[in-house]
């Protein structure tokens, strides 16, 4: 079996720091003022005058790149002023196993926890470690994203795409893969760069889908072409722009666009068996120390204000009132695929095992 270099998380960070400071500069620019005209229900002011005592709240999110969740986290704060939200952006797995570690602990810091695998809310749900709290927002969602707990647990609050992303610059075009199976192509050794499902959701999501639709004998292929594997799925944005890979194999459109249009050659290709859509959730966790900030938090999550800033940052609007610019390609024009909730749950863990035993990290 070849060997495969895993990227460390010191070289990515390295490799990465330019392009993150340019993110964050990006990420202040896009949050949004304190409307004049934003009204608040009767619900969202008795939130936000309980939410004021409580001053802040921690947010662990896995749902984007740190631009996006820092533009988030600070549209928030201009719009419920003087609360903090303190946003902790890292991968869906490593996010999972702090909160894991705060619950055994008994000294729980997060209050929302939004990660990319919907089967670490399958799991915390059944462990009563969730709070119930239904969003009024939640039924002002698009018909897709609403109703995954009927138990009001959780909720989807965000939506992005994986496709096949590409460095414009050295490749053509009309000399990129167009589908995900030719990825496995003999040309693209050494060529391609992927994430990792033991650390990210949408990888994670992305495998399970990947061998549903072509068996683990599409990986073995894969594995053939000597792919640099890094941790977070953005890490193969950070390698495209770094020059050290043509392809981004697990290619996050929100992500790589963010890229693109900060002046990096990339751009994408949407495969012809289907792009993959990512469904993530949000939920609160019992014993918060911030819950009503917590529940003030949820409410801006599916938010018209929340959707716009997933829009400007090239990831799917929850609110039917937000659409993106002209232009800007969403999942309702292209063809989408996606695993079931089960398939998810029941699979992430099962392609971990097979992942490390074929890349060998």
């Amino acid at each position: 079996m070849p060997r495969f270099r895993m990227a460390s998380r010191r070289e990515l960070l390295l490799r990465s720091s330019a392009w993150l400071a340019l993110g964050a500069t990006a990420g202040a620019l896009a949050v949004h003022p304190v409307r004049a005209a934003h009204e608040m229900s009767a619900h969202e002011q008795e939130l936000y005058a309980a939410a004021r005592k409580e001053g802040e709240l921690t947010w662990y999110m896995s749902h984007s790149d740190d631009a996006t969740a820092q533009a988030l986290g600070r549209s928030f704060e201009a719009l419920y002023p003087p609360l903090k939200a303190n946003v902790v952006r890292t991968t869906a797995q490593v996010a999972f196993q702090r909160v894991s570690q705060e619950i055994k602990a008994g000294a729980m810091q997060v209050d929302v926890l939004s990660t990319t695998d919907i089967g670490h809310y399958v799991y915390l749900k059944e462990k009563a470690l969730l709070q119930k709290y239904v969003p009024e927002n939640a039924s002002r969602v698009l018909g897709i994203y609403k109703d995954y707990d009927p138990d009001g647990t959780f909720f989807v609050t965000s939506a992005g795409m994986i496709a096949i992303g590409y460095n414009s610059a050295r490749l053509k075009q009309a000399e990129a893969p167009k589908n995900w199976t030719d990825l496995t192509d003999p040309r693209w050794k050494d060529q391609i760069a992927l994430g990792h499902p033991g650390f990210s959701g949408y990888v994670g999501t992305w495998v399970v889908m990947m061998r549903k639709l072509y068996g683990w004998q599409f990986f073995e292929q894969l594995a053939k072409n000597n792919p640099q594997i890094g941790r977070s799925i953005n890490d193969t944005v950070t390698m495209l722009n770094a020059g050290e890979r043509l392809i981004a194999g697990s290619g996050p459109v929100g992500t790589a666009m963010s890229s693109a249009q900060r002046g990096n050659p990339i751009a994408m290709i949407y495969p012809v068996d289907g792009t993959v859509l990512i469904i993530a959730p949000s939920g609160i966790m019992k014993g918060a120390k911030h819950p009503n900030a917590a529940q003030l938090f949820m409410e801006f999550l599916l938010s018209t204000e929340a959707s716009r800033i997933w829009v400007e940052h090239f990831n799917e609007s929850l609110r039917p009132e937000v659409t993106p610019p002209a232009g800007v390609t969403s999942a309702k024009d292209v063809k989408t695929i996606r695993p079931t909730a089960d398939e998810i749950t029941k699979g992430i863990p099962e392609v971990i095992r097979q992942w490390r035993d074929t890349f060998g990290v």
